[in-house]
């Protein structure tokens, strides 16, 4: 008996010190608003070891590790925000802000048609995002047919079988845009640098040949691994091996 009173206690007491997620986040945003960043920092990661994510959450991270003047963390979780919600200004603004605290100065590569497409529609919306699209699109040309097939008037048909056919294309679209962006997403892991200096090698191990050296925040993608060792690219198409630790996947 006192064994189930003592454990009815410890309950009580963990519930009652237990907070929301959506409380945790408030008191972390009025840490950050007072200047402590770092205990801000620690209540918005504790939000995500709980399995919860979102761009606002990514982007408090990202301001919170800015206010330290810590790059590599501001740059990854204004990342993190953008792969959520590739249209929030916000961290938009801010990611360009926190890369001009970076070392390295990497020139891209001049895009194709394809690439620049790909980057400016297809990618410009999520997966979800294109995928609710469609589906309205199916319902209007669901919807058209339906008052073309049982209205009267010859131009009143007209007007609902054009406008049908237009939803069935945007549907069409939109469902091929959500199936690329998604293969595109699954299939492009991208990285940030968090160590201070990282020698990258033309092979993953320790005594080949340094082919160049890279700084905190700098962003990579990740081509292949092998044990310890990432094969990592960046955007003026220069390819090597780093050790694993040296950075951290998007």
């Amino acid at each position: 008996m006192k064994k189930l009173v003592f454990s009815f206690v410890v309950l009580f007491t963990v519930l009652s010190y237990s907070q929301t997620p959506e409380a945790l986040f408030s008191k972390a945003n009025s840490l950050y608003k007072n200047g402590n960043y770092s205990k801000a920092i620690d209540i918005y990661l504790s939000i995500e070891k709980q399995g919860l994510q979102s761009d606002e959450l990514y982007y408090n991270l990202g301001n919170s590790y800015y206010k330290l003047n810590k790059v590599a963390p501001s740059i990854y979780y204004y990342e993190k925000a953008l792969k959520i919600n590739p249209l929030n200004e916000d961290a938009i603004s801010n990611l360009a802000f926190a890369k001009r605290m970076t070392i390295d100065v990497i020139e891209e590569l001049p895009k194709t048609f394809l690439q620049r497409f790909s980057a400016n529609v297809i990618l410009k919306y999520t997966f979800d995002t294109w995928a609710i699209i469609a589906v309205i699109a199916s319902f209007l040309a669901v919807l058209l047919f339906l008052l073309y097939y049982f209205s009267s008037g010859s131009k009143t048909k007209l007007l609902f079988f054009n406008t049908s056919i237009l939803a069935v294309f945007i549907m069409v679209i939109s469902a091929s845009f959500a199936f690329k962006n998604y293969d595109i997403v699954k299939n492009t892991k991208t990285a940030i640098i968090f160590k201070d200096k990282v020698d990258v090698k033309n092979a993953p191990t320790n005594t080949s040949d340094e082919v160049f050296e890279l700084h905190e925040g700098t962003k990579v993608q990740i081509l292949d691994e092998l044990d310890n060792w990432k094969k990592i690219k960046l955007a003026d198409g220069k390819i090597g091996w780093t050790i694993a630790n040296n950075l951290k996947e998007i």
